[in-house]
C-alpha cells in the first residue's frame, strides 16, 4: 500500500521555538516539498510596544540558544528588542509569506528562515513593512522571481485582498489546533493516509535526520 503523507507546520514568525526547528524545517522543505503546508498561527500577530515584552524575550531567547545552539545576536537584542517605541507584531512578516507563497509554496519555509535570520542574526526589525519587504524580494530572487521591494511593501500595506487571504490562514491554522488539541506552536503534524498524528515537538529541535526518522516509524506503522 502506497502511504499518502502531508505534513502540516503551525508556527508564527515571531516565535522563538519555530526558529530552534528551523535545521528541522529546512529539512523537511527539502525532502517533502510538495507534501508541507505551513500554517501561521497568528501568535504574535497585532502590534505591541516591544517594551512590554523584551526582557521576557531576551531570557527566553537565551534559554533556547542554550538548548538548541539557535543563535541570538546582541544586534537582535540592541537594535529589536531595545529598540525605542519598537513594535513586535508579525502581521507584515505573516502577509508576505502569503503573498509569496501564490508564486510559490516552497517559497514559504525560505521565506520564514530567511525572516528568522534577519531578525535574531542581522538585527533587523521584522516588524517594519520595509525590512520584510526587502526580505522576500530578496528570497523570490534567489529562486528565479523578480520582485519590486517597494511595490511588495505596498502591498504588504493596502492589499485588502491579500490581507483576506492571510486571515483566512490563519484562522484555519486555529480552527485546526482547536480540533487536534495543540495549544502552542511550533507544531508538526503528519496526515498519513488522512489520519493525524501529533509528533512530539521535541523531534522539532533535534535536526532534519531525527525528525524524518519518526517521520518514516509513522509511515510504515501507518
Amino acid at each position: 500500500m502506497t502511504t499518502d503523507i502531508e505534513l502540516q507546520y503551525f508556527f508564527d514568525p515571531f516565535c522563538g521555538w519555530c526558529y530552534a526547528s528551523a535545521p528541522a524545517l529546512a529539512g523537511l522543505a527539502e525532502q517533502f516539498s510538495d507534501r508541507l503546508r505551513m500554517l501561521p498561527s497568528g501568535l504574535f500577530v497585532g502590534g505591541r510596544p516591544i517594551s512590554s515584552i523584551a526582557d521576557h524575550a531576551w531570557r527566553n531567547d537565551q534559554r533556547i540558544q542554550a538548548l538548541t545552539g539557535q543563535r541570538f545576536s546582541k544586534e537582535y537584542h540592541q537594535n529589536v528588542l531595545l529598540a525605542p517605541n519598537g513594535i513586535f507584531d508579525s502581521g507584515p512578516a505573516t502577509l508576505a509569506l502569503t503573498a509569496l507563497g501564490e508564486h510559490a509554496a516552497k517559497l514559504e519555509p525560505r521565506f520564514l528562515h530567511a525572516i528568522q535570520i534577519a531578525r535574531y542574526v542581522d538585527g533587523r526589525d521584522t516588524s517594519n513593512v520595509q525590512e520584510v519587504a526587502t526580505v522576500a524580494v530578496q528570497v523570490a530572487a534567489e529562486h528565479g522571481i523578480e520582485l519590486t521591494a517597494e511595490i511588495f511593501a505596498e502591498r504588504l500595506r493596502n492589499d485588502s485582498d491579500l490581507r483576506e487571504r492571510a486571515l483566512e490562514r490563519v484562522e484555519d491554522a486555529q480552527r485546526q489546533m482547536d480540533r487536534l488539541g495543540i495549544r502552542g506552536v511550533p507544531q508538526l503534524v503528519a496526515r498519513i493516509n488522512g489520519e493525524a498524528h501529533v509528533l512530539n515537538s521535541e523531534a522539532l529541535y533535534q535536526g532534519p535526520a531525527r525528525l524524518v526518522a519518526a517521520l518514516d516509524e509513522l509511515s510504515a506503522d501507518a
